[in-house]
C-alpha cells in the first residue's frame, strides 16, 4: 500500500483526528495547512442521507459560488442566430451548431468544462449523449445549462456557478475553491453550498440529511466536519 509523502503526514499530525470541526474552523485549518508549491483546490465531499437509486432523491442541481472557484472554465455553447451572438458576447469559448456537433462526435474534441444549449437545439445535441454524459458535461435544464438566456448562463458559470450532483453512494463532490482564498472566503462558499444541499433536501428522504462533510485541499488530508454546526449553520 502506497504511503502518503512528508508534507501530507506532518499537515496530518497538525489535524484532531478525532476531532469534528465547526465550519470556519475547518475552513481555516485547509487554508493554514495548504502550503504547496501550487495553489492547491479545495473541495468538499457531503454524504446524505439519500438514496440515488430513487429518481425522487437523486440530487442535481448548481449554485453561484460568491467568491468562485478560482478555475478558468471553459464554455462551449450550441446555439443559432442571435443565442449564438449573445453567447460570444458574453465569453463563450466555442459557440456552433451542427459544426461543434461535428467537432465532438467526429473529432473527438472535449477541449472544455461545461456545455450550454438553447431548447431548440436539444435534439442535434442529443447525438452526444454517449459522449458526454459519462463526462457530465450534458446540458441539463435541472442545472440551467438548458435555456434561452445562455448569456446570463455563460457569465454565471464564468463567475464561479458550479454543478453537482448525488454519486450511487449518496455523496456530492464539489469544490469551493483554492486554498489562496484563505479562510473567510472558503468559508462563505462552503456555507452557500451547504445552504443549497439543505435547500434540496428531498421530502421522502428519512432520518439525518447531513451524515458526514469533509473538506481537503487537493494534496491535503481532509477536515471532518462537526454535523451539529452544519445543521445549525444552514437550518435557518
Amino acid at each position: 500500500m502506497p504511503q502518503h509523502g512528508k508534507r501530507y503526514r506532518a499537515n496530518k499530525e497538525k489535524l484532531d483526528s478525532a476531532k469534528r470541526y465547526t465550519i470556519a474552523e475547518a475552513c481555516e485549518a485547509v487554508a493554514s495547512i495548504g502550503t504547496g508549491k501550487a495553489d492547491e483546490s479545495v473541495e468538499c465531499a457531503a454524504r446524505l442521507g439519500v438514496n440515488p437509486r430513487h429518481a425522487d432523491q437523486m440530487i442535481r442541481s448548481s449554485c453561484s459560488l460568491p467568491h468562485g472557484t478560482g478555475r478558468k472554465i471553459r464554455v462551449i455553447v450550441f446555439a443559432k442566430g442571435e443565442r449564438a451572438v449573445e453567447a460570444t458576447e458574453a465569453g463563450a469559448d466555442f459557440v456552433g451548431a451542427e459544426d461543434l456537433v461535428s467537432k465532438i462526435q467526429d473529432d473527438g474534441w472535449l477541449d472544455f468544462d461545461s456545455a450550454i444549449a438553447t431548447p431548440d437545439m436539444m435534439g442535434l445535441v442529443g447525438r452526444l449523449g454517449r459522449v458526454l454524459g459519462p463526462r457530465n458535461l450534458m446540458p441539463n435544464p435541472k442545472v440551467g445549462t438548458v435555456t434561452m438566456d445562455v448569456g446570463k448562463a455563460v457569465r454565471e458559470l464564468k463567475a464561479g456557478r458550479i454543478e453537482f450532483r448525488t454519486e450511487k453512494t449518496g455523496i456530492v463532490h464539489a469544490p469551493i475553491g483554492k486554498v489562496s482564498f484563505g479562510a473567510e472566503k472558503l468559508q462563505a462558499n462552503l456555507t452557500t453550498l451547504l445552504e443549497t444541499l439543505h435547500r434540496l433536501k428531498p421530502a421522502t428522504a428519512k432520518g439525518k440529511y447531513f451524515k458526514s462533510v469533509t473538506i481537503s485541499s487537493t494534496m491535503g488530508p481532509g477536515v471532518k466536519l462537526d454535523t451539529v454546526d452544519v445543521n445549525a449553520t444552514v437550518d435557518v
